[in-house]
Parts: structure tokens; C-alpha cells; sequence
């Protein structure tokens, strides 16, 4: 295994590294800022900003544009929108480019590569119709217009896809739509459009055939956000995460992607390379949370001496250094893994549980070095922690991808505790003999 990026993938996290340190780290504490003011004034804080809007368009003149589509994907949509040359990169290459983003807050947002947008653009470029591609992925890819995934209920646990309650019936020449999501990520957007509605259409399928992924237009009569939540105090504007209530929306049945009880099978194939997009993002966000650590304890003085020489300070940020290094090529692996062999549900289940744990230890330790500052918007670390925080949990909590990680590892174990005789001894003369 060689992890060295590409010559392009370096070309582009280089031009992505300059783009956000030249152009949105300037302008990104002034944008956080005027959204918190704008809430506390009473003053719509979701409006789109025209600095980003602004970044956005600058980032496409050089090139930094959907840098996310996958290889074999390019075709007229990298030609037309595409990264920087019409080509497609591979989730080995990409994963530096997603590290630097993740840097930065908006950064995904600017550079037309934020989630959850991202997944729903595969979906559509791997499982959509002509038609589909013509409606929805064309104005996605072009930025002008924002969408949604709605999966997540509030009402059953929704670690297992199966409890779901959602509905989505066929009649006739129509699907139907009846339910309740929430962490609906995107929907407070002004531009989100469209949402990828996950619903039950077989109840009395197998498990892995009941489910259908629909296209259904925001603004469809009976389509209602009925409110936008916080994670951990913070609203994630100008995304959000929002609960979204379903009733009796009729869409025409050409809306359901691929097929009906085909959601499944989306969804595995949705969730690898967005799980690695999210695990290389977390990863960029660490390394902020870790160099503004570095900086506070070496210029910070307390009881005589720099913060960084108190109190196994320096042992703390070896830890977080050794940590991330070790994240990152686990993610890597995964990556290369998707790329060799088209999937690694183990490994990319490895990296989901893995590095949010990682992100919000080292994030929590830069915190505890910015003490009091460390809590509030001066700084970007409280945000910093609700988003990885929010990840262990997000596209499947811990526990699941432990259990997926688990099953993989005690199969021969099983398997040879099957073969062996029912009684599960060995004869007195075998034992003896083994004395």
C-alpha cells in the first residue's frame, strides 16, 4: 500500500489548503459572528451570506468545484462542473483534499463538496434515471440548489433501519408519503430543494427489501419543516438539521430512485465514501483543534512557566499528535480498500467508530487548554466539539459499527466452534496425552 497522494491530489490539496488560509479564514470568524448576532436581533440568522456566495464563485473560477465526484463518474458533469481538469478522483485521492476542508467550517459549503449534499449527488449520479439527473443532480452540481436526507425518526430507534415507520406506498401511477424525520441535515438552508425521502414501501419484504429512497420536492404540498434543532446548543447554520413531518405527499412514482425496496442497496452504497468524507473532514478538524492548542500552551504563562510545561502538557499533545497519524492511515486503508476492491464495510465501519472518538478527545483537550475561552465563540472549539460529538452518532452510532467490526472478527471463530463435536470436550486420553 502506497498512501502517497497523486500528483493531482496533491496539486489540489495544495490549491485548497491556499484557498481557505487566502480567502475564507479571513472572512469565516466575521461570518460565524454576524450569523450569532443576527439571531440574538431577532433577524433571520439562515440567510444566505454574500461572502459565501462570493467564495463560492472563486473557488470555481480556479477550478476547486466538486472536487468530490468519485472516478468513473467524471463524464460531462466534471467537464461541465467539474474538478479541475474534467477528471475524477479516487477515495484514496480525495481523502487529503476532504482533510484540508475540514479545517474550516464553510470550506465544504464554498467548495460545493459539503455533506450532505455530497451523498445525495452520488446517489444520483450511481442510481438516478436521466430524468432524475436532468431535475435534481444537474442544479446540485451547478450550486444552485441545496438538499436534504431524510432517514433518521424520532419516534423508534433508528440505529436499526428496520424500525423505521415512515412510509412510502405505491398507488398506481403515485408514491405516497407519510411520517416523521428528524436530523434532517440541510433542510434550514433557503436553497434546499430537494430531499431523498427513506420510507417503508413492503412491510412484508425481507428486511433489506422494504425500504424505498424517494425525490421529493421541499416545497410539495405536505412537506413540513416543523422545526430546526440544535446539537449541543449549536444550529449549524446555514445547513441545520431540521424535523420534517410527511403527510399524504403524493409524488409521481418515477420520484422513487431506481426502484421500490431498492433502499438498501443505496444506502450501502451511499454511506462507504461518505463515512470517509465525514472520517478525512474530522480529521482536518482535529489538526485545527491540535495547532491552536500548540499555540495557546506555548503562549500562554502560568505560575511562572508556559502552559505547555504544566501538568503533562506535553505529553498530552504528543498523544493528540500520535492519535491523528493513526487515524489518518486507518482512514487511508478504508479508503484504498473502497478503491481496490469496490467495498469495505468492515473498514470503513472501523474509521466511523474510531475517529469521531479520536476528533472529540484531541478537540476536547485543546479545549481544556483555552480554558474559559475554550467554552465560548471566540473560539471555534465548542463547534469544533459538537461536530465530532454529533458523528459518533450520526450514519450509525458507535455501537453499530463496533457490532459490524465484531461480527467480522469472531466469524472463524464461530465457524470453528460449529465444527467442533457437540459436546465441546476432549477425551480423558486426549487429555492426558496433552500433558
Amino acid at each position: 500500500m502506497d498512501f502517497s497522494p497523486s500528483p493531482r491530489a496533491a496539486e489540489l490539496t495544495a490549491a485548497v489548503r491556499e484557498f481557505i488560509d487566502t480567502h475564507i479564514a479571513p472572512v469565516e470568524p466575521e461570518i460565524h459572528a454576524d450569523i450569532a448576532r443576527r439571531r440574538l436581533a431577532g433577524e433571520d440568522p439562515w440567510a444566505v451570506d454574500p461572502r459565501v456566495t462570493d467564495l463560492q464563485a472563486r473557488a470555481r473560477e480556479q477550478g476547486l468545484w466538486n472536487l468530490f465526484l468519485p472516478a468513473g463518474h467524471e463524464g460531462p458533469y466534471a467537464e461541465r462542473y467539474g474538478t479541475h481538469g474534467g477528471t475524477g478522483l479516487n477515495n484514496t485521492d480525495y481523502a487529503p483534499v476532504a482533510e484540508e476542508m475540514g479545517r474550516s467550517f464553510i470550506a465544504p459549503l464554498v467548495f460545493n463538496c459539503n455533506a450532505p449534499d455530497t451523498g445525495n449527488m452520488e446517489v444520483l449520479l450511481k442510481y438516478g434515471s436521466q430524468e432524475q439527473k436532468d431535475q435534481w443532480l444537474d442544479p446540485l452540481l451547478d450550486g444552485r440548489i441545496r438538499s436534504a436526507f431524510l432517514m433518521t425518526e424520532p419516534d423508534v430507534a433508528s440505529s436499526d433501519a428496520s424500525n423505521m415507520s415512515a412510509t412510502a406506498r405505491v398507488e398506481g401511477a403515485e408514491v405516497v408519503l407519510d411520517g416523521r424525520k428528524w436530523w434532517s441535515t440541510g433542510v434550514g438552508h433557503p436553497d434546499c430543494k430537494v430531499g431523498i425521502f427513506m420510507g417503508v414501501s413492503d412491510p412484508d419484504a425481507h428486511r433489506y427489501l422494504r425500504h424505498s429512497m424517494v425525490l421529493v420536492p421541499m416545497d410539495a404540498p405536505g412537506v413540513r419543516v416543523e422545526r430546526m434543532l440544535t446539537a449541543q446548543g449549536v444550529y449549524d447554520e446555514p445547513l441545520g438539521h431540521g424535523e420534517v413531518s410527511f403527510d399524504g405527499v403524493r409524488l409521481p412514482v418515477e420520484n422513487i430512485i431506481t426502484g421500490p425496496g431498492r433502499a438498501a442497496e443505496i444506502a450501502q452504497g451511499r454511506l462507504g465514501p461518505g463515512r470517509v468524507h465525514h472520517c478525512m473532514r474530522l480529521i482536518g478538524l482535529s489538526e485545527m483543534a491540535l495547532d491552536l492548542a500548540c499555540r495557546r500552551a506555548s503562549g500562554r504563562v502560568a505560575f511562572g512557566k508556559p502552559i505547555v510545561n504544566l501538568g503533562g502538557n506535553r505529553e498530552r499533545l504528543a498523544e493528540a499528535r500520535i492519535a491523528i497519524d493513526q487515524a489518518r492511515l486507518l482512514v487511508q486503508h478504508a479508503a484504498w480498500k473502497l478503491d481496490t476492491e469496490g467495498q469495505a464495510a468492515v473498514e470503513v465501519s472501523a474509521i466511523k467508530a474510531a475517529v469521531p472518538r479520536m476528533a472529540q478527545q484531541v478537540i476536547d483537550m485543546s479545549l481544556q487548554l483555552h480554558g474559559g475561552g475554550g467554552m465560548s465563540d471566540d473560539f471555534p472549539l465548542a463547534g469544533a466539539y459538537a461536530t465530532a460529538r454529533s458523528l459518533r452518532l450520526a450514519d450509525g452510532p458507535d455501537e453499530v459499527h463496533l457490532g459490524v467490526v465484531a461480527r467480522a472478527m469472531l466469524a472463524p471463530y464461530r465457524d470453528a466452534a460449529a465444527a467442533e463435536p457437540a459436546t465441546g470436550t476432549r477425551s480423558t486420553t486426549d487429555a492426558e496425552s496433552s500433558r
